[in-house]
C-alpha cells in the first residue's frame, strides 16, 4: 500500500490500476486494511460516490515498519550478488516485466 500513504486520498479504482490488480481484489485488500485501523476510507469532497482512501495514525506507523524491513530484505538480497550478478539479475527480471506487460488484458 506504499502508494496509498504516496498519494493521500486516492480512489480503489486507482489504485487497483496502480497495483495492477482488479477493483474486486482491491476492495477485498482495502476492507480489511480499513477493519484492522490502518487506513480510513471517506467520500469524496465532490464525487460522493468515490470513496478516497487515508493511512491512518497507526497504519503510518504499520508503513514505517514495513519499508525498514523490505530494505534489510533487499540488503540482504544485494549481498548476495556480484555487481556483475546484479546486473543480469536486474536485466532478466526488466525482460519478464516487460514481456508480462506486454500480455496484460486491458
Amino acid at each position: 500500500m506504499l502508494y496509498s500513504s504516496e498519494r493521500p486520498g486516492i480512489s480503489a479504482a486507482a489504485l487497483a490500476r496502480a497495483c495492477g490488480v482488479t477493483p474486486p481484489t482491491m476492495n477485498t485488500v482495502l476492507k480489511n486494511l480499513q477493519e484492522r485501523g490502518l487506513i480510513q476510507r471517506t467520500p469524496h469532497e465532490w464525487h460522493r460516490n468515490v470513496l478516497e482512501i487515508r493511512l491512518t495514525d497507526e497504519g503510518h506507523a504499520v508503513m514505517a515498519i514495513a519499508d525498514a524491513r523490505a530494505v534489510s530484505v533487499e540488503r540482504a538480497l544485494a549481498d548476495e550478488f556480484t555487481d556483475e550478478e546484479r546486473a543480469t539479475l536486474v536485466g532478466l527480471l526488466q525482460r519478464c516485466a516487460a514481456l508480462l506487460d506486454s500480455v496484460r488484458p486491458d
